[in-house]
């Protein structure tokens, strides 16, 4: 259930699992996307980061390494030609990225990177398939996967703000996240 076109052709759905946005408008969104969470990671207090999340045994340092781990895997992916891994996405934090600082400069490497990977990439066909663990998806559906699934933990670390007693500083907005296929539930349920 990785590619949502792989579900609607099993279940003989009559629905088009197109990407609605373009690989322009997607690239643009993941910018502001990326700015969002590098300014509520600088946001997070350091003595926070060993929190557990809700429902997940992951500390709020792990998911915050996460957020700039999807489009750095994207990009590996992207930049090697090789196959995009469960073990890339989910690698754990280095040592070094161990207090809000770090792990705010690693999210700003990772959107300096993806903007110069775009200035590259944005002529290129979208519509190629790029080899992932999950089965064949076409660049424009694993870029599309990429903005969608870091939005979605974007909004998960304005959450943990608020549980810390901070008010995030511009979360993403409606806008932000229109047309991306996210569900309105933050957390997993129990």
């Amino acid at each position: 259930a990785h590619v949502i076109r792989d579900v609607t052709e099993l279940l003989d759905l009559r629905e088009d699992p197109a990407p609605e946005l373009s690989p322009e408008e997607l690239a643009l969104r993941f910018e502001d996307i990326l700015e969002t969470a590098i300014r509520l990671v600088r946001q997070m207090p350091d003595d926070q980061l060993e929190n557990e999340l809700p429902n997940r045994p992951r500390s709020w340092r792990v998911l915050m390494h996460h957020v700039f781990q999807i489009p750095n895997a994207f990009l590996d992916m992207e930049e090697s030609g090789n196959e995009l891994s469960y073990e890339s996405l989910t690698a754990p934090p280095p040592l070094e990225l161990e207090n809000i600082s770090n792990l705010a400069a690693f999210g700003l490497e990772v959107k300096v990177r993806f903007a110069e990977w775009w200035k590259v990439s944005k002529k290129k066909n979208f519509s190629n398939e790029v080899p992932t663990y999950f089965g064949g998806t076409t660049r424009h559906e694993m870029l599309e996967r990429t903005v969608w699934h870091t939005a979605q933990h974007v909004r998960q670390i304005a959450s943990l703000l608020e549980q810390a007693g901070v008010v995030p500083d511009r979360p993403l907005n409606p806008y932000q996240l229109r047309r991306l296929p996210l569900t309105e539930a933050i957390w997993d349920e129990k």
